[in-house]
């Protein structure tokens, strides 16, 4: 009856644009939270500010309000992914297709349980990417 706990890895960027994956992953994790399908636990640097937190009080909070060590609650479900972008014509305008692939693994087993893909499309006028600044 407990709902799964998921963490989130790495979401590799593989396109030549600053895409930050963290825009995605949090909208995501808005929405499955909302509906109460999960839980999550905080990853890489957000997890260790935690810690670092956690073991602070260890020294100088009071043992009324300390918070104890190794009392984290324990990932099922990692998610990891990719952003992928293609480049292709229409016309004379250029077409951006993005390729969001998340994927859901055991933390267990590592058995792949879903993958879920969003893509998005973009259209540029040709005509704008010609122009050049004068220095």
């Amino acid at each position: 009856g407990r709902l799964p706990v998921v963490i989130v890895g790495t979401v590799f960027n593989k396109t030549d644009e600053h895409i930050d994956p963290d825009v995605f992953i949090h909208d995501l994790e808005r929405e499955l939270i909302n509906r109460n399908d999960v839980r999550f636990v905080n990853a890489g640097a957000m997890r260790d500010e935690l810690r670092a937190e956690r073991q602070s009080q260890q020294e100088f909070a009071s043992s009324a309000t300390r918070k104890r060590l190794r009392e984290e609650l324990g990932a099922d479900f990692m998610m990891q992914g990719t952003i992928s972008k293609i480049v292709d014509m229409e016309g004379k305008k250029r077409v951006y297709f993005y390729q969001v692939d998340l994927i859901l693994a055991d933390l267990e087993s590592t058995e792949i349980l879903r993958i879920g893909q969003k893509k998005i499309k973009k259209l540029v006028d040709q005509k704008y990417l010609n122009v050049e600044f004068p220095l």
